[in-house]
């Protein structure tokens, strides 16, 4: 079946549209009243692994709003979960895993699983929000970056720096060059898997790109970023997301990557400029600007429209929705690009 809104698809190949398509990072979920009362109800993780619960979360924005894709509710902390490392999530604290990897004998307890086994979960949630979906609009899948993932694996919680997790990459190279490795080898049988189970395009979260040096990215997170669209790239469109990533974006640019997301701190005439002007790029509205007036929302959407230009972009925020955002305020940026016309 043809989908029956397939704007993000034509975006993605860079065809001539009539609006750019909009959906939004973490769309699913944190600040819908209906999220909540789930939220209320089942903890973290048996919302990520429960397939009639995450489908649900995911078909609710766009009941409510409409966006033009749809993205799977799940977490980048699953992946870490399948390779058999504890990650809890506990509440007011965010994920924390009481075993971090900081050894070479760390590594050893680690293991590259069977995705089809350890993640199904995640494979019947993409068949069910299919169906749910029933070809109204595109489903997203995503990970995190072997970067992001490391990250997490390492410092053993959230962090401002990392600085654990940099400390284990400088001191102990080959063994932190051997866990991206087994991260990256995990996260292609995932998206593969969910390629197969359904989605129509898959993102990649470096959210912790930029706490890495330029060169330090060359050298810890792009070459396996790199690896995962080679992968990925001929069968099914990859976006790549790296926050404060901009000086990267000319290297993402000849990936093979079929959009590149951009966050707040890089303008649309630099990210146009910096990614060589011809592939899609998506972004790059701060979450916080959805603080800002109703009218002022769609004022300035219709300029980060302009300023990007309609063709080949997809408008998004710059990173994950805010729990606290007002639903009109959602509903404006929706809207705005919805009722977004070249005059």
């Amino acid at each position: 079946m043809a989908l029956k809104n397939d704007l993000l698809l034509k975006a993605l190949r860079g065809e001539t549209v009539e609006r750019p398509p909009v959906w939004m990072m973490r769309q699913a979920g944190r600040y819908l009243p209906e999220f909540m009362e789930l939220k209320k109800k089942y903890d973290f993780f048996t919302r990520c692994q429960t397939p009639e619960l995450a489908s649900e979360i995911t078909v609710q924005p766009i009941r409510r709003y409409g966006m033009d894709a749809a993205i799977l509710f799940s977490d980048i902390l699953v992946i870490p979960q399948a390779m058999e490392i504890e990650v809890q999530m506990k509440p007011d604290f965010g994920p924390y895993l009481p075993d971090p990897i900081r050894s070479r004998k760390d590594l050893d307890r680690v293991v590259v699983p069977d995705v089809e086994d350890s993640l199904g979960y995640v494979m019947k949630a993409i068949r069910m929000t299919k169906e749910k979906l029933a070809d109204e609009v595109p489903l997203l899948g995503f990970a995190g970056s072997p970067w992001t993932i490391l990250c997490y694996c390492v410092q053993g919680q959230g962090s401002k720096s990392f600085d654990k997790a940099k400390e284990f990459c400088f001191t102990q190279p080959e063994t932190a060059h051997a866990l991206l490795q087994k991260i990256t080898d995990t996260t292609i049988a995932y998206l593969k898997a969910k390629v197969r189970a359904g989605v129509d395009a898959v993102q990649v979260f470096d959210s912790w790109g930029g706490m890495l040096s330029p060169e330090d990215y060359e050298i810890f997170s792009w070459p396996y970023i790199q690896q995962i669209v080679d992968a990925l790239k001929d069968e099914t469109y990859v976006i790549v997301f790296g926050k404060g990533c901009w000086f990267a974006l000319k290297t993402m640019s000849r990936s093979g990557a079929a959009a590149l997301g951009v966050d707040w701190t890089c303008s649309a005439q630099n990210a146009r400029y910096l990614s060589g002007g011809k592939i899609t790029l998506q972004g790059n509205f701060d979450p916080s600007r959805l603080f800002s007036p109703p009218d002022e929302i769609r004022k300035m959407v219709t300029q980060m429209i302009r300023d990007f230009g309609k063709d080949r972009y997809i408008v998004n925020l710059g990173h994950g929705i805010l729990p606290t955002v007002p639903l009109e305020n959602a509903q404006a940026f929706i809207e705005a690009v919805k009722s977004y016309s070249e005059g």
